[in-house]
């Protein structure tokens, strides 16, 4: 990947899940065509496409949809994991990092730089087993730019991989694979599930990653080997959706695409599907705090006969809190600490994961007993009409849900487009969940998931054992002559980026609010189109209101609002939302709680009525305030296994001081949870959850009187419980001196860093120059630090610096993590990164990008309901007039490299910068020691260690 996305188990990389869904009685039949391509006429879903194939075999597919003036480019090249050689896992991985190194007319590094400059969004790409895909979303005028940088992507990217440049992406890679593997809870577990699940040479045997071994090895040869066979255009689909002339988008794409020699014809891949004809059973140690079990079988492969029932039965075991597992292990039995139970559907064969994590001291045995005898009920046993419901609702939402952004639906359609060889296969896809039945649900887990034909993967706490190191070889200084070569002629118009086209006003979406009697001020921002509705209640009681001898207590109270009411228990409020196939949520931030619900237009009326029965009827009900006690104290443990977390958490330590509110764990203590009550939790809903003190935020397809229409029912008798507490600004940051922090993590491979200090407020006039500033520094992956880090050096995968800005707190950050034996110069390039931007005025081209990064990617930040509410309920937590958001782009087209540099030169003190670096202290302490850091050792709650 280009940039650093959220993190995805294994199982996550090895598919881009199977979208798929069953619309029916959930959408309103006779409801109007969406305006976009997305259609649910008549309760069917449909999207509107055309296709067609270049003479050199590229597939190219139009998305016509004028909801923004937004294009999504959406490149699938037909190649994965499933087309690697043996000796070469990880090739394909590899290859995606390659695509974004530089091409023939697009410099080194001057890729992203152009997406940044154009407003670009969404800019990725990724590689699961059967396909890599690339991606962005560009503003609409930006159209044949998108065509410019795709194109060479494919045609001429071969021409620039030299030595040096494979050697940095490796580097790359390598760093992702000890973030996401040895240095992430279960990396390695995972790994080891699939090497048992697949034998020798299967092409799903090994990680998407790779191992370090294949990754090192990879030759210049086999780079081009690859691209010659497989990037080519007839083993590429190219989806454009959004706002374009289909007219000229093709002529576009015929000049941009039209002139790419075809490539042989790519080899066919046969490989039948593993059969295991006895369960195979391991235990895997890794440095982890809670035990999991992981049971796998194998089964058919995606639309195949019995892929949609044991989607179905995935739902129906462990598909949320509505589910069977989740019901008897984590609710009832208290043996688990999560559940997820997935099909994850594949070209060749697919698998069924069920994946518990247990409670400390659940005995995983004991876990996998009660997991059987639910397997066997449900192979002998047809599921509820009710679960059925419950599993066609929550697919077919999550399906409509894709449909909002441009970029999600092109990759929706190139998904349905290889896997299924028809782009519109949306109808075909939903008509699977309307046609099975129960019976056949029964039948198929029946004759799948049996005990003989499965893996079982106890993974326990113990010593993490690794392969032995692979060395990183030295950076070549320079490419040998003769290195490159080309696929394609060269064409020397290309040299030149094409002009943007003529803009289109830049708007965003804009919210009106009314006031109920009781002082709930209702925020609401009308986005017509798909029949979606997104809403977030926010109240002014998040950790900066903690008693102090309670920390966590806001976090606690928020948890416990799903967990039953007068009316309804836990179970009954699950299944509820399952019905609609709705989420429903409920967090604690530093100064804000939220309860968040997002679903169809047809479910807002009982959606908000039971996001109002959550925060106005709250039972407390003391079982449930046990069995949040035993998941918050396993959540304390798991966040000592993720070392980011942990850092972010010291560093709130030692920026706000000892006894600030935000200085805690948002989950508290062992002992602070311990103590909570059923009085202590009432007595804080009392006092913070108050109408005068919350805002609900609603986006969607629902008119303002529509919308009142639902609220004043059911808002509008919520009142206060006495006398609203005296008002208690949160005391100012309490920083000690800035100083060096390490947290000991022994045979870390990497350092996690979090570098932090006090910041500004959300109020402050200079928030935009600040925005733009950081986004130079490093908040852009195109920024100077991340630049550095990565691109030059090869010492991770991604470090990023951004600014949190609050009503009464703010507070800057550089995170990421870095190869345990370049901490100390990593920081020195840091450092010198920061003491640049402090002293110079950025140069007139960095200004318009960075700036134009910040301005002109504004519509595609707002192109969801959920993004929407997102934007207006953080305005109201900060504080902020309504108006600030359609205001933004005046803001940051405000910004000069002058006001960038004030900023820098005001906000960004490096003496005032606090280190904390989590990784083995052996290895560390030296090289902050060789730096002139005088450095200190606290323990994982950020107190200085014992000696």
């Amino acid at each position: 990947m280009n940039a650093p996305a959220p993190h995805r188990p294994l199982r996550r990389l090895t598919a881009l899940l199977a979208v798929a869904g069953a619309l029916s009685a959930c959408l309103p039949a006779g409801a109007a065509p969406a305006p976009g391509a997305v259609s649910t006429e008549a309760g069917q879903l449909s999207i509107r496409h055309e296709k067609y194939t270049l003479p050199n075999g590229f597939e190219v597919i139009l998305v016509e949809d004028h909801r923004l003036p937004l294009v999504a480019f959406n490149l699938w090249v037909h190649a994965g994991p499933r087309n690697e050689a043996k000796g070469q896992t990880g090739f394909a991985h590899l290859f995606e990092h390659l695509m974004f190194a530089g091409s023939r007319h697009v410099p080194r590094g001057k890729f992203d730089q152009y997406v940044d400059a154009a407003g670009g969004t969404d800019s990725n790409g990724s590689t699961n087993f059967d396909r890599t895909n690339y991606f962005f979303t560009l503003p609409s005028n930006q159209l044949e730019l998108g065509l410019w940088l795709k194109s060479d992507m494919l045609g001429w990217m071969i021409d620039e991989v030299d030595s040096v440049a494979l050697a940095n992406q490796q580097d790359v890679v390598r760093n992702e694979r000890r973030q996401s593997f040895e240095n992430r809870p279960y990396g390695i577990v995972e790994e080891a599930m699939y090497q048992a699940l697949y034998p020798e040479g299967h092409p799903y045997r090994a990680a998407v990653i790779g191992s370090h071994a294949d990754i090192q090895s990879i030759k210049l040869e086999d780079v081009k080997a690859f691209a010659r066979t497989y990037y080519r255009p007839n083993n590429a689909t190219l989806v454009l959706a959004g706002d374009f002339d289909p007219k000229q988008a093709k002529a576009l794409v015929q000049k941009y695409f039209g002139s790419l020699k075809p490539g042989p014809k790519v080899p066919a891949v046969h490989v039948a599907m593993p059969e295991i004809t006895k369960e195979r059973r391991l235990v895997v140690t890794d440095r982890i705090e809670l035990s999991r079990l992981n049971l796998a079988w194998h089964t058919p492969p995606m639309f195949a006969k019995g892929d949609a029932e044991l989607d179905i039965a995935a739902n129906v075991l462990g598909g949320g809190k509505a589910s069977r597992l989740y019901g008897l292990l984590v609710r009832d039995k208290q043996l688990a600490q999560s559940v997820q139970v997935a099909q994850e559907s594949m070209s060749l064969s697919s698998l069924f994961d069920i994946e518990i994590v247990a409670r400390p001291g659940a005995s995983l045995d004991e876990i996998e007993a009660l997991v059987d005898a639910e397997i066997r009920k449900l192979a002998t046993t047809p599921p509820t009409e009710a679960e059925m419901a419950q599993a066609r609702a929550t697919i077919e939402t999550h399906l409509l849900q894709r449909g909002e952004k441009v970029t999600s639906l092109a990759d929706t359609v190139n998904h349905y487009n290889q896997m299924a060889g028809d782009p519109g296969f949306a109808g075909q896809d939903l008509a699977r969940y309307r046609s099975t039945t129960p019976a056949a649900v029964s039948a198929t887990v029946a004759q799948w998931l049996q005990k003989e034909h499965r893996v079982v993967v106890q993974a326990k706490p113990g010593e993490q054992v690794l392969p032995p190191e692979v060395p990183t070889p030295p950076m070549p200084e320079k490419a040998a002559a003769g290195e490159r070569e080309s696929l394609n002629a060269l064409e020397a118009w290309r040299n030149k980026p094409p002009a943007a086209g003529k803009a289109k006003p830049l708007t965003l979406p804009a919210a009106q609010s009314f006031t109920l009697p009781n002082g709930l001020t209702v925020i609401h921002s009308r986005k017509a189109g798909l029949p979606l509705v997104s809403a977030s209640l926010v109240v002014r009681a998040g950790q900066a209101v903690n008693p102090a001898d309670k920390p966590g207590l806001a976090g606690f109270t928020a948890g416990m609002l799903p967990e039953g009411t007068k009316t309804r228990s836990a179970q009954q409020i699950a299944e509820a939302v399952a019905a609609l196939g709705a989420t429903l949520t409920s967090q604690a931030g530093p100064e804000e709680a939220r309860i968040d619900f997002s679903g169809l237009k047809a479910s807002a009326r009982e959606g908000l009525g039971l996001l109002a029965d959550l925060v106005l009827n709250p039972a407390f009900a003391d079982p449930e305030i046990a069995r949040q006690k035993a998941q918050r104290l396993a959540a304390l443990a798991q966040a000592r296994e993720q070392a980011p977390l942990l850092a972010n958490a010291v560093g709130n330590r030692v920026t706000y001081g000892e006894g600030h509110p935000l200085a805690e764990n948002a989950l508290g203590t062992e002992a602070s949870i311990k103590a909570v009550d059923a009085a202590a939790l009432r007595g804080f809903w009392q006092a913070r959850y108050r109408p005068e003190s919350s805002a609900l935020v609603v986006a969607g397809d629902l008119t303002e009187a529509e919308l009142r229409s639902l609220v004043e029912p059911l808002f509008g008798g919520w009142k206060g419980a006495g006398e609203a507490p005296a008002a208690r600004p949160l005391p100012p940051a309490k920083p000690i001196a800035a100083r060096t922090v390490v947290v000991d993590k022994p045979g870390a491979p990497q350092t996690a860093l979090a570098v932090v200090a006090p910041g500004p407020l959300a109020a402050t006039p200079d928030a935009a120059a600040i925005k733009v500033m950081n986004a130079a520094l490093g908040g852009l992956f195109t920024s100077r630090i991340n630049n550095q880090l990565r691109e030059v050096k090869g010492y991770t995968y991604g470090i990023y610096s951004g600014y949190t800005m609050g009503r009464e707190r703010g507070q800057f950050g550089i995170r990421g993590s870095v190869r345990t034996d370049v901490t100390g110069a990593a920081l020195v390039d840091m450092w010198k990164e920061i003491e640049g931007m402090r002293a110079k005025p950025m140069d007139a081209a960095e200004l318009n990008r960075v700036r134009n990064a910040q301005l002109l990617s504004l519509p595609g930040l707002f192109d969801t309901n959920f993004a929407v509410v997102a934007g207006y309920a953080g305005n109201w937590s900060s504080g902020l007039p309504l108006s600030t958001i359609t205001e933004l782009p005046k803001k940051y087209g405000a910004v000069t490299s002058a006001t960038a540099l004030k900023a820098a030169q005001q906000y960004l003190d490096p003496a005032q910068l606090i280190v904390v670096a989590v990784g083995d202290k052996g290895k560390v302490l030296p090289q902050l020691e060789a730096i002139g850091r005088k450095a200190e050792v606290r323990d994982t709650e950020g107190r200085p260690a014992q000696p």
